[in-house]
């Protein structure tokens, strides 16, 4: 069975002995090499990021010295640039005495001692035999496996590679700077089993206490192991202050639980935990969220969520993703990003699938909770249960292409929606021609779509079995037109035009339901599908012609893209008829233009546009504009505007229209879409240890903020602090929250505080954060 990736490590003091921290972290922070230690490198058997070993000690111990004084027994006191090796372990002494009977060497000044594991230096003197090892008094001792460093009042070393250390501090900051550091009574390092254990640990930072704990164990490598890991710390308007002691139980090499749990002042204790689990054929993950009263809401809040998917024999595979909350205020009382009022439902889906070179069968069980619940009865989104998808795919000689699509599906009310439901049942054969050669593309194709009801709860004088068949023939061409440009011919410039010819009937389909159909964003690729809706209750009818064409400029030899360029639109013969309820009737001879540009790869720059534009009314239905400045993975500036016409359509319910004016605020059944907003974003250093996060997001149309986002950041080589505040938009019906957070993270150790990587990466687009080994708790 396969090991899970490993989670952020515990409080395991000394941490970075071993494994716990990433020796690639931090790579463009400020060098953190302490003068006077010797480089893992230049040390005979030590490699950076290797798993420390015990030394090898075989071989006769080799003396030398500038002189020496014989005693009758046998000892001699050696004096000058003294020097003792055996294996890879190396001492170095002004005067040592040496006992050649057990082969023992001891000094009462300073000793030097070296080997791949560590450098050690006894300011109060030392021993070391073959058989005993080595033993230091005020010893300072610098780790050559890690960028680490630490004091010890007695040190021992045994032939076997056990470490005990009395009197111990620990730190990964340079000498100088003790930026934080780890005290404790009592550590010992079995670098055999690869543990270490250690009472009576303190950490301090700039000189504060910040954790104490009286006993605890850690690895010296890489693995995964129980523990308590860092506290967590945040503060909202809504929740207060919020303190959570994760603990972490390394159940098995192929499963792990986290126990969560946070204490909220406002609101009492969540017992939160996340499951997770790996073998051959399985992979899951179970997390949830429970407060068994919470006195804002009076009541119990509870969130769980379950991923998994399960490979089965014979080419079968069973996938489950479902979600569920207590109530629909639940994120919007304890998200603190955007999910809070952009979650509309949560999705229950289990799928029962079989794939193979010319099958594939799904059978689906799907339902919705509503989490906005201001959105009408009739909005809601039908449970599919059961679901069954049939397909086929075959080919001759890889130009003729025949099969069929199949579905059965039986929609059902969910969440108190109204109106019709039942089964849907559908059958679309297909046959095309593909015609491909060099620089051209040739495909004619034919289907014929079958789709038949059976309704129940329906208006009176609707059909409880409507139906619908139609063919759908379709021809389409494209050309790739290429030449080498620039001084050395190492660009690529193409140009790609294509056309889409579209012949499907007329069909009256007022009285089929609309179970899951919609009308998507018109889109380039959307312009060349051969129904210009989203779903099958409706088939739209066309005698059309759709022409676009594309540009890239690429890199000759590595066909790397700098610049797209796509243009299109769709010229009816006949204005399409079939409609979905409260849509406007198409009368315009042509489809609103489209066209979208991507640039990337110039310098730090990159930038893409779209845009839809309505010829008939002379004005733009959709635009989006994103520019991005990124000379770092941690210095990036996004500036974006997002537009879509405001309006407010008219919707049916239970077969009735409600009709709302365009741009005029109706009644609350009416729905409402549009926005037009200006979203600014950045990351960057303003001095050689401060870096600065900022996020703004204003709607142009309501003349407000949306949401308000600024931090800053301190990295210094050993330790990094940040600080932010965020004012966001917490509810359905506009209402805003404010929430800080205050993380510290300690080179090699872990984060204290709500660790922010991640948020920081959702609220600034193309921002890398910097592998600190930060501990990451998942918000609700």
């Amino acid at each position: 069975m396969p090991p899970l990736m490993p989670r952020p490590h515990p409080l395991w003091i000394l941490v970075t002995l071993l494994g716990g921290f990433n020796p690639d972290a931090w790579a463009e922070e400020p060098s953190c090499a302490t003068p006077g230690v010797t480089a893992a490198a230049k040390v005979p058997g030590a490699a950076s990021g290797s798993t420390p070993q015990a030394p090898d000690t075989s071989g006769n111990i080799d003396v030398t010295s500038d002189a020496a004084t014989l005693g009758v027994d046998g000892t001699a006191q050696l004096h000058g640039n003294v020097q003792v090796h055996q294996g890879e372990r190396e001492i170095r002494a002004n005067e040592v005495q040496y006992n050649p009977q057990d082969e023992s060497v001891r000094t009462d000044g300073h000793i030097d001692y070296n080997d791949p594991l560590l450098h050690v230096a006894g300011d109060g003197g030392g021993s070391y035999s073959a058989e005993r090892g080595a033993e230091f008094k005020s010893a300072h001792f610098d780790l050559h496996q890690r960028s680490a460093r630490g004091t010890a009042a007695d040190m021992s070393v045994t032939p076997a590679g056990l470490v005990s250390l009395k009197g111990v501090t620990f730190t990964t900051c340079p000498v100088s700077s003790n930026g934080w550091q780890i005290k404790a009574d009592s550590i010992v390092l079995d670098t055999h089993s690869q543990t270490g254990t250690g009472r009576n640990a303190q950490i301090d930072f700039m000189g504060v206490p910040l954790v104490y704990l009286p006993w605890l164990s850690f690895p010296l490598g890489g693995e995964r192991k129980s523990g308590f890991l860092f506290p967590t710390i945040g503060n909202t308007s809504s929740s207060g202050l919020q303190v959570a002691v994760p603990y972490y139980w390394n159940i098995a090499p192929n499963a792990d639980f986290t126990f969560l749990p946070t204490e909220y002042s406002r609101r009492g204790p969540d017992l939160g935990g996340d499951l997770r689990f790996l073998t051959q054929d399985q992979r899951g993950e179970v997390q949830w969220n429970f407060l068994p009263d919470d006195s804002q809401y009076h009541g119990s809040r509870s969130r769980v969520q379950i991923n998994e998917v399960a490979e089965l024999p014979d080419d079968f595979r069973l996938t489950i993703d479902a979600q569920n909350v207590s109530d629909p205020l639940y994120f919007q009382d304890f998200s603190q990003t955007p999910e809070g009022t952009s979650t509309a439902f949560l999705e229950r889906r289990a799928t029962l699938s079989y794939r193979d070179e010319h099958w594939s069968v799904d059978g689906e069980a799907q339902q919705y909770q509503t989490i906005d619940d201001t959105l009408p009865v009739y909005s809601r989104p039908y449970a599919r249960v059961p679901r069954l998808a049939v397909d086929s795919a075959y080919t001759w000689h890889d130009m003729l292409h025949y099969g069929f699509d199949s579905e059965l599906v039986n929609f059902r009310h969910a969440d108190g929606a109204t109106g019709p439901m039942g089964w849907r049942g559908e059958l679309m054969p297909a046959v095309s021609l593909d015609l491909t050669g060099p620089g051209y593309f040739l495909r004619p194709a034919y289907a014929w779509r079958l789709t038949q009801y059976e309704l129940t709860e329906l208006l009176p004088g609707q059909p409880s079995s409507p139906s619908r068949t139609l063919p759908i023939a379709s021809l389409d061409a494209g050309l790739v037109f290429e030449r080498e440009t620039g001084s050395r011919n190492q660009r690529k410039l193409t140009l790609e035009p294509r056309i889409l010819y579209l012949d499907v009937p007329y069909r009256n389909q007022d009285q089929l339901p609309v179970f899951d159909t919609a009308l998507p964003d018109l889109t380039p690729v959307e312009l060349f599908n051969t129904n210009r809706f989203v779903g099958a209750d409706r088939v739209s009818d066309a005698n059309q012609v759709s022409m676009g064409v594309t540009s890239r400029l690429l890199d000759a030899r590595s066909g790397r893209q700098f610049l797209a360029a796509t243009f299109g639109q769709t010229y009816y013969f006949g204005t399409p008829r079939v409609m979905l309820p409260g849509e406007t009737p198409i009368t315009a001879r042509r489809s609103d233009f489209v066209a979208q540009l991507a640039l990337s790869a110039y310098q730090d720059w990159s930038a893409d546009m779209g845009v839809q534009w309505d010829p008939q009314n002379g004005r733009s239905e959709r635009t989006q504009v994103n520019l991005q400045y990124k000379p770092a993975p941690q210095t990036v500036i996004n500036v974006a505007y997002r537009y879509e016409r405001f309006v407010q359509e008219p919707v049916f319910v239970q077969g009735v229209p409600v009709q709302c004016a365009p741009l005029v605020a109706g009644p609350a059944t009416c729905d409402s879409r549009g926005f037009d907003q200006v979203d600014i974003s950045g990351a960057m250093p303003i001095r050689r240890d401060w870096n600065v996060f900022v996020r703004d997001v204003y709607s142009l149309r309501d003349n407000k903020e949306l949401e308000r986002f600024a931090g800053f950041e301190y990295r210094s080589c050993c330790w990094r602090l940040r600080l932010g505040a965020r004012r966001y938009l917490s509810s359905f019906n506009g209402s805003q929250d404010t929430g800080i957070w205050l993380q510290l993270e300690l080179a090699g150790l872990a984060g204290v505080g709500s660790a922010s990587d991640t948020s920081l990466s959702e609220e600034i687009r193309g921002y890398i954060p910097a592998d600190a080994n930060t501990q990451r708790h998942r918000a609700p």
